[in-house]
């Protein structure tokens, strides 16, 4: 009985010695390369069990299939205008093809080597395409980051082609430092860009500020013409009334003094109101009786 569990054990180890060598998980952040003696038998791409013959007949290679981060080394390069700046690059990278990979590479640690190269050719290239001032300006619409980043991305994407079989989802700009003497410069260039547009809008300023006040100042005249204007025909036609009220004044006082009562009445009974006086005010008395006036010249009140 116990030379029979014995075996029942040694059976059951064999089984899972012999699952462990042929039987194999794919899970679902990775993918797979069988090879039988050297030559790719299939590429698995899908999560699940698979089955091999155990080594040395057939060998599995896994691949992780993630998005990688790749932090390119400081490197001295120099823009258009032959400015030299230090900048540090990263990579987002993932292995697209394994079978291409595993051909081409063969290892992560070939594939980051490669990269970095092509890294280092690619932000030279590019870099030198454009001019310092993209990159630092007090201008903010100047600045082309994510340009040059794209920019770079591509090259680095058709240096590396499908050969390789890996696939580039974005390259940065990580750091960019610029040395002593070319900062100072970039300063002295930014405080006189600065100095420049203060003054341009300052002077923009007072332009605006003289015209509003050319306007007001032609506004003012203007309304001071038109308001003295009104004021001469305003007096002269006081002064014509008041001539002829004067001239009548002196040729006979009690009918002047009666006209112009009768003016003060009209006036005062124009509109609807309700005055509380006594009856011998002046000159509301006019409403009791009428005064015995006779003009001295009956032929000029005719007139």
């Amino acid at each position: 009985m116990k030379n029979l569990a014995f075996v029942v054990f040694i059976i059951l180890i064999v089984l899972v010695l012999s699952l462990y060598l042929v039987c194999f998980q794919v899970r679902e952040t990775e993918s797979a390369l069988v090879t039988r003696f050297g030559k790719t038998q299939r590429v698995i791409r899908k999560p699940g069990l698979g089955i091999k013959w155990p080594a040395p007949i057939e060998r599995l290679y896994k691949f992780d299939s993630r998005w990688r981060v790749l932090d390119a080394d400081l490197n001295e390069t120099t823009t258009k205008g032959a400015v030299p700046i230090i900048v540090n690059t990263y990579v987002v990278w993932k292995i697209a093809d394994p079978l291409a990979f595993f051909n081409a590479l063969g290892t992560v640690r070939e594939a980051k080597l490669k990269l970095l190269n092509q890294i280092s050719d690619s932000q030279n290239r590019v870099i030198g395409q454009h001019a310092f001032g993209e990159f630092v300006n007090s201008d903010k619409s100047k600045i082309k980051f994510q340009e040059i980043e794209e920019q770079m991305r591509r090259e680095l994407t058709k240096a590396i082609g499908n050969d390789y079989g890996i696939e580039v989802n974005r390259l940065g700009i990580k750091q960019l430092n610029i040395n002593k003497d070319v900062t100072k410069d970039v300063f002295a260039r930014m405080r006189a860009e600065r100095n420049r547009r203060t003054q341009a809008t300052i002077a923009q300023g007072n332009a605006l500020a003289n015209t509003i006040q050319s306007d007001v100042d032609a506004k003012r005249t203007e309304l001071l013409a038109a308001a003295e204007a009104k004021a001469k025909a305003i007096k002269g036609q006081g002064d014509a009334e008041a001539a002829q009220f004067y001239k009548m004044l002196r040729e006979d006082p009690q009918l002047a003094m009666f006209l112009r009562d009768i003016e003060a009445l009209k006036k005062t009974l124009e509109k609807r109101s309700t005055i509380v006086l006594s009856a011998d005010t002046e000159p509301f008395k006019l409403l009791k009786r009428l005064p015995d006036i006779s003009p001295k010249d009956p032929n000029k009140i005719s007139d």
